[in-house]
């Protein structure tokens, strides 16, 4: 019966943690990070990877602004580490925003599951990202050919688990509930936030952490939804 697949991008088809790193590497370089007392820049990767998915787990319910999360993520990762205020680079966030989005690692088999997928099914993206790096990682990973609709919860005026953006997005595709799937990493935006609205969701846990009891379907590798449709 599944007609529509709507797919979460970051950390579920866009691989956000690889292309972060790769970001903050050159960046642990050009800023010359050591000459502030930074001496890891596997330490600051991992600190900055904590702070910015607990501020992202923010945004998603609404707790946080988007401002607030990008003024907050690298501040708080510097003094974290012991960096004084003040000798925290001012445009480190604007450079990494820049930076970031232009990267185009995909989780493993993206391509030919979508490729596989596209001839089948109407696929679409419902994303939390920002619309200026969404845009951006959609062309440069060559992505927007698979999809037929993009629906960014900043044109949306919510964020998921929000229901609001779950209707925006099946209305926008003129889809019905029993026919429409989600398939994301959050439990919380992308699982529970479809499980709420009323359609089926599909849970990618490429890390293999606890599946909660109420979660119906896991996938680990994307390659797996070959079996699933």
């Amino acid at each position: 019966m599944i007609k529509h697949i709507f797919f979460d991008l970051d950390h579920t088809i866009w691989d956000f943690d690889r292309n972060a790193r790769e970001t903050l590497l050159e960046l642990f370089d050009t800023y010359k990070l050591e000459d502030i007392g930074l001496t890891s820049a596997e330490n600051f990767i991992a600190t900055y990877t904590i702070n910015n998915h607990e501020l992202w787990a923010q945004y998603h319910l609404g707790k946080i602004s988007k401002e607030a999360l990008r003024q907050e993520r690298f501040r708080k990762t510097f003094i974290d580490l012991g960096v004084k205020p003040d000798l925290i680079p001012l445009d480190f966030e604007e450079e990494y925003v820049r930076l970031g989005p232009t990267k185009t690692n995909l989780f493993e088999g993206a391509e030919k599951v979508l490729t596989y997928l596209k001839e089948k099914y109407h696929l679409h993206i419902i994303s939390n990202g920002f619309k200026e790096a969404v845009t951006t990682k959609m062309s440069v990973s060559n992505l927007n050919p698979y999809f037929k609709n993009v629906v960014i919860s900043e044109d949306v005026g919510v964020n998921k688990p929000d229901k609001a953006i779950f209707e925006y997005a099946l209305n926008l595709a003129q889809a019905q509930k029993y026919e429409s799937v989600m398939i994301g990493d959050s439990i919380e935006a992308d699982v529970y936030g479809a499980q709420n609205f009323g359609i089926k969701a599909i849970y990618f846990n490429p890390f293999k952490a606890q599946k909660p009891s109420d979660v119906e379907q896991q996938i680990h590798h994307l390659e797996e939804l070959m079996n699933h449709f």
